[in-house]
């Protein structure tokens, strides 16, 4: 392999950030072009469409602070997407771990395209049962949990460790 190939060998894994980044706000537009805000269509007994906009984080947290979370969650995630890429660039041998880290890179700023046009994040699949309501979420939100998910995978799995090399000439006598 040549040097600079393998020096750029995990930019390879952001095809799976870009699909995330794509695919989720081609479906928040469709969303978007379909619903009025606070609409929900129910698909299934357990599942609806619904439009709705969320300013804070993960379950609406600090959905309800005065705006500064919006500068926030945008600092905090390229802060952590910063650190992920790393990760990425230094770990690009390890396809789980990074599938993991490119899908969540991926939905990561999926929201933050959200975050930085809108101020909040589209959010529209929601799942029910019995009259309790899980909150609303997104395709980036999936991918997001889906990498996670990946990531605690991986942290179960043994490290490979090289086998010694011996040299074929040197034989003890």
């Amino acid at each position: 392999m040549h040097k600079s190939a393998g020096k750029f060998a995990w930019l390879h894994w952001l095809w799976i950030s870009l699909v995330v980044m794509v695919v989720d706000q081609i479906t928040k537009q469709a969303i978007t072009a379909s619903f009025q805000y606070g609409e929900s269509k129910t698909i299934f007994s357990w599942f609806n469409l619904v439009l709705a906009h969320n300013t804070g984080a993960a379950f609406s947290f600090l959905a309800g602070a005065s705006g500064w979370q919006r500068e926030f969650f945008i600092i905090l995630t390229l802060a952590i997407s910063s650190v992920l890429i790393w990760m990425l660039k230094n770990n690009s041998t390890n396809s789980v771990l990074s599938i993991a880290l490119a899908l969540v890179i991926g939905g990561a700023f999926g929201n933050l395209v959200d975050r930085t046009l809108h101020g909040y994040v589209i959010d529209f699949v929601q799942w029910h049962v019995a009259g309790y309501f899980w909150p609303a979420f997104n395709v980036a939100d999936s991918a997001i949990c889906l990498g996670a998910g990946l990531l605690i995978l991986d942290s179960f799995r043994k490290p490979r460790v090289a086998a010694p090399t011996h040299p074929a000439s040197k034989q003890e006598g």
